[in-house]
């Protein structure tokens, strides 16, 4: 394995199109889980110029048609699009929710001696490492980080002429293993017409030292700081690129400095595994190095359509102790109930805590009173340091 090394990870906001259309997605997910916590859900959302469409599939209650695209105003409301091309309060709005395939429902639910079965069939990967103080990799914590800070203070009013559509990329520099310093950062945001580049600038440079401890900016060279590179960024957001759900996974999960399975987290319920098992394997890896009995850990989950077990279990701590790796292997199996019903109960999912993952990473957040983000408790680590 490489110790010395450049690693490089992007994050989007909440008003990038692909954002946009995750939030509405999750949105959907939270109605019909608020309505009735057993609802079933999948929820594909598109946005363009002055459209939204949303297809998919439901079971559970009659959720009206009007309240949903009342909610979808809200929620674009709330990013922040008041602008010609795409405005809350006059963007068509279009559903296409039907029920959901009698075939699917019959191998997911629990019948006579049969347990409820996974959603579909599928690999998915957890991951933590101690970069940071929430276990993520540091490139991806921070590149959130700047974008969650930067959204904050403009919906407060402190940040003005900042549009809602942006992105933001950090590269840093390991030395054995461990990050050294950021040798580059990109930041790209929509503005006003009002300002120009070195005023976008003079506004968005400030985020970099909020967000970043100071030890690894350290010897950043301005002219590696690119503040809209390309130049003017006024026409932004679905009125510049369309947006669809799921088209993120990398910066939703960890930015690519671990594998990623494939499957999208957004609009989809707490029975598929695409979603419940991702966040299971990324909490019981958390709970590992929480633990200290390593600095890293990789978990890969399988399961197969209807079958309630997973297939198999794989443990990497990247330490070549293959030893240590089994033990942890086998500490899973023998204390965690990883069926697709065993992980909801464990991690309390089948509640209306999905619109606020949609944006920021689905990872390295805080867990909440509400039973938000409760795959970030580390409560468990007792179990991996016997």
């Amino acid at each position: 394995m490489k110790k010395n090394y450049l690693f490089t990870s992007e994050s989007v906001s909440e008003g990038h199109p692909d954002k946009v259309c995750d939030r509405i997605s999750d949105m959907v997910v939270d109605t019909y889980l608020r309505a009735e916590p057993q609802s079933r859900v999948a929820c594909e959302t598109l946005t363009t110029t002055n459209k939204v469409v949303l297809a998919g599939e439901t079971r559970g209650p009659d959720i009206n048609k009007d309240e949903l695209i009342l909610k979808v105003r809200d929620c674009i409301k709330d990013i922040g699009y008041e602008q010609e091309g795409f405005h809350w309060s006059n963007v068509n709005i279009d559903t296409f929710l039907h029920s959901q395939s009698a075939d699917i429902a019959l191998g997911v639910d629990a019948t006579g001696n049969k347990d409820e079965g996974a959603g579909d069939q599928g690999i998915m990967f957890g991951f933590a490492c101690n970069e940071t103080d929430v276990l993520m990799p540091a490139p991806i914590h921070y590149s959130h980080k700047i974008l969650r800070l930067m959204a904050e203070d403009r919906k407060s009013g402190k940040l003005k002429n900042i549009e809602p559509d942006s992105k933001s990329q950090i590269t840093i520099e390991y030395k054995d293993g461990k990050p050294s310093s950021v040798k580059s950062v990109v930041i790209s945001t929509q503005h006003s017409a009002n300002i120009n580049q070195s005023q976008v600038r003079e506004l968005v440079k400030p985020y970099i030292e909020k967000s970043i401890p100071k030890n690894l900016l350290n010897g950043l060279d301005d002219n590696e700081i690119y503040i809209n590179p390309t130049g003017n960024f006024v026409i932004g957001g679905p009125n510049a690129d369309s947006g669809l759900t799921g088209r993120k996974i990398i910066v939703d999960t960890y930015g690519g400095a671990a594998p990623h399975g494939g499957g999208a987290f957004s609009g989809k319920d707490p029975t598929k595994v695409d979603r419940s098992a991702a966040y299971v394997s990324r909490y019981l890896a958390k709970n590992v190095v929480a633990s200290k009995i390593a600095d890293k850990c990789l978990i890969q989950l399988s399961y197969a359509i209807g079958v309630s077990k997973p297939l198999s279990i794989y443990v990497d701590l990247f330490d070549n102790n293959e030893e240590k790796s089994k033990y942890v292997e086998k500490l899973i199996s023998e204390n965690f109930d990883l069926s697709p019903r065993g992980i909801r109960e464990m991690l309390d999912l089948n509640k209306p805590i999905y619109e606020k993952t949609a944006a920021y990473g689905h990872f390295g957040r805080d867990p909440e009173s509400n039973g938000s983000f409760s795959w970030e408790n580390t409560d468990k680590k007792d179990i991996f340091s016997k």
